[in-house]
């Protein structure tokens, strides 16, 4: 598991999108978890969101009423490369986004952290030029 881990984000971020659908009435929730090549976060996996999904429905008055939550993952499956050609099709500014977990002084992503590499190998493989500004030039090929 890489240190850019953080214990139950995603089990977080999840339980409070359940609550506000529930009070919304809305039944699909969406995530942009990735299995293909997640590095080792486990709750990116399709085992982690199958419990999810049953934990949520035990827990919640639209469960237990048949009302089911969906918790849809419609990236997880993709890799890198095929997530950055659906957002370039989609007309994705990648200069707005960032994936850095040690960004410098200046906002410019490391280069060097986990979700650095893997971004900068899946634009690299999608054949897209990465806008992102780094810190460190030198991990280019990730």
């Amino acid at each position: 598991i890489p240190i850019t881990y953080v214990p139950a984000r995603n089990l977080v971020f999840l339980s409070l999108g359940v609550g506000l659908a529930e009070v919304l009435g809305a039944r699909d929730l969406f995530i942009g978890v990735n299995a293909v090549d997640y590095s080792g976060y486990p709750d990116c996996r399709p085992e982690f969101i199958e419990a999810f999904t049953k934990a949520a429905n035990l827990a919640t008055r639209a469960g237990v009423e048949g009302s089911p939550v969906r918790v849809r993952t419609p990236i997880i499956e993709m890799t890198k490369a095929e997530i950055i050609r659906e957002g370039v099709r989609l007309g994705v500014d990648y200069a707005l986004t960032r994936s850095c977990y040690d960004p410098d002084a200046d906002g410019r992503a490391c280069g060097h952290c986990d979700s650095c590499i893997l971004r900068r190998r899946g634009f690299a493989e999608a054949g897209v030029t990465d806008p992102t500004p780094y810190a460190d030039n030198r991990a280019a090929n990730g």
